[in-house]
C-alpha cells in the first residue's frame, strides 16, 4: 500500500463543484478534492491537505477544513449558498443604471451583519449625473445609518475615472481580504480588472484547470493585489435573489443598524416592531430620518422580510 504524505497547510482560492484549487504558504497552487461531505472547502479557508502516493497523479485531497473566523452565505427555500470564509469585508458594488434593488442591498447587507462581517458600498457610474442623483439620494439612509456613519458609500466612476477609483477603493482594501458582490451590470467584472490586472487572464487558466469552462461565472476567485501577499479581492458570481432563511425573524431588527438603534427604546422586550405600542422604532418611522429616525422604505423592507422569514419557520 503506497505511503500516504504528510498533512499541509492551505488556503483554497477558487472552487467549482468538488474541485477546489489551494494555494500553499508559499505560492504553489494545486488542483484538490474534499474528502467526503465534512471537508467541503469554500474560497477563503484554511485547510489541511494531502499530496497523492508517488505515481498516483497531482491532484490532492482536502482531509480537513480549519475552523473559520466567518462565512457570507445565502439561503433559501431549497439550497444554501456560501460566497466565501475569512473575510474582513465585503465590498457591494452596485450602479445607478441599471437601476439597483434597495431589497436586494438590504440583503446583502444583513448577511453581512449576521456574519460579523463589516460592509462597504461602493455606487458606481457617477459619469450619469441624473441617474447618479437619484441613486445618490436613494443612498442617504445608508450614508447616515448607526453610530459613526455605520456604511460607507463610495462614489465611482469605473468607465471615466480609473486612476482616482483605484486610489480612493486602495485605502479601503489595502492589508484586508475584501469580497466583491454585486449585480450583474454593476461594473463588477471593469473593478475587478482595474485592482487586479491581468485578473480575466489568471481566471481563464484557473478555470480550465478545474475544468469548468464556460461555466466560469459561476465559481468564485481570490486574487492577490500584491506580491507580499497581503491584500485579497474575492470575486464572486452575480446575483439576483439573495435568501436569508438562516436568520430568525427576532434577529432581524439586529442586523439592520438603523432599525437596531431603536430597538432597545421598546416597552417590551420580545417586541417585534411591527404593532406593538410603546415601540421606540415605530415611533422613530413617525419621525423619518430628518429627526434622527428611521426611513419609511428601509421600515417597509424591514417587515417584509419579518414576514417573509416567519412564514419560512411555520
Amino acid at each position: 500500500m503506497a505511503e500516504r504524505s504528510a498533512l499541509m497547510e492551505g488556503t483554497v482560492v477558487a472552487s467549482h463543484g468538488r474541485h477546489c484549487m489551494v494555494e500553499t504558504p508559499d505560492g504553489e497552487r494545486r488542483i484538490c478534492h474534499p474528502r467526503g461531505k465534512k471537508s467541503q472547502a469554500v474560497v477563503g479557508d484554511h485547510v489541511l491537505w494531502q499530496a497523492p502516493p508517488p505515481g498516483q497523479g497531482e491532484e490532492g485531497t482536502i482531509e480537513k477544513v480549519k475552523e473559520r473566523r466567518n462565512l457570507l452565505y445565502r439561503q433559501d427555500e431549497i439550497r444554501t449558498k456560501s460566497f466565501a470564509a475569512n473575510l474582513d469585508q465585503v465590498l457591494i458594488l452596485i450602479a445607478a443604471e441599471p437601476v439597483f434593488s434597495e431589497s436586494q442591498l438590504s440583503r446583502a447587507l444583513i448577511a453581512a451583519e449576521a456574519a460579523r462581517i463589516q460592509p462597504i458600498i461602493a455606487l458606481n457610474k457617477s459619469d450619469l449625473i441624473e441617474p447618479f442623483a437619484r441613486a445618490w439620494e436613494r443612498l442617504l439612509p445608508y450614508r447616515h445609518m448607526g453610530a459613526g456613519k455605520h456604511y460607507g458609500v463610495l462614489p465611482l466612476s469605473l468607465r471615466l475615472s480609473s486612476d482616482v477609483d483605484r486610489a480612493l477603493l486602495m485605502e479601503h482594501l489595502t492589508g484586508k481580504t475584501t469580497l466583491v458582490l454585486g449585480p450583474s451590470g454593476s461594473g463588477k467584472s471593469t473593478l475587478i480588472n482595474l485592482l487586479v490586472p491581468g485578473a480575466t487572464v489568471l481566471t481563464n487558466e484557473i478555470s480550465h484547470a478545474l475544468n469548468s469552462g464556460k461555466h466560469t461565472t459561476t465559481s468564485t476567485h481570490w486574487y492577490w493585489m500584491d506580491k507580499e501577499r497581503t491584500t485579497a479581492l474575492i470575486d464572486s458570481p452575480g446575483f439576483q435573489e439573495f435568501g436569508l432563511h438562516h436568520i430568525a425573524p427576532m434577529q432581524l431588527a439586529a442586523c439592520m443598524p438603523d432599525i437596531a438603534a431603536h430597538a432597545t427604546d421598546c416597552k417590551f422586550y420580545n417586541c417585534t416592531h411591527l404593532h406593538e405600542p410603546g415601540c421606540g422604532v415605530i415611533d422613530a418611522v413617525k419621525r423619518g430620518p430628518a429627526d434622527d429616525g428611521i426611513s419609511e422604505n428601509r421600515y417597509r423592507i424591514y417587515g417584509d422580510l419579518f414576514a417573509e422569514l416567519s412564514h419560512t419557520r411555520y
